[in-house]
């Protein structure tokens, strides 16, 4: 099965061997997102729902380069830093589903992320 290379200027762009999003048939696979401001590279972090917006903005513009939206997500992983900001986190990230239609999702805490940000957001979406 052929793959096809997702990309988009609209979101953070790749610092390592790896890609924002790989095409595979019908079937999305996303690099994880964190809070990078895509026309500054500047990292967003100004508090945890300012900082998971932009993530789920980065992942928004990922999904519409594959020409899908959330409404194509079926799974979701989100790593954080502190799961004493799982509720807040998880108010912004809400926002972006419809409840009824949600995807599948786990969240785990971490010891570390890149950049030593919060939240990175990972998906996969079918079309």
């Amino acid at each position: 099965m052929e793959k096809k290379i997702i990309f988009t200027d609209q979101a953070p762009a790749p610092i390592g061997p790896y890609n924002q999003a790989v095409l595979v048939g019908n079937t999305l696979y996303t690099s994880g997102q964190i809070a990078l401001h895509p026309p500054t590279g500047a990292l967003i972090l100004d508090d945890i729902e300012t900082e998971t917006r932009q993530v789920m903005e980065n992942m928004k513009a990922v999904l519409a380069a594959a020409d899908m939206t959330f409404e194509h997500v079926v799974k979701t992983t989100i790593f954080i830093m502190n799961m004493g900001d799982f509720a807040r986190i998880n108010s912004v990230y809400g926002s972006y589903f419809d409840e009824k239609t949600a995807p599948a999702r786990e969240t785990v805490q971490v010891a570390c992320l890149p950049k030593n940000v919060n939240v990175e957001i990972s998906m996969v979406a079918i079309k």
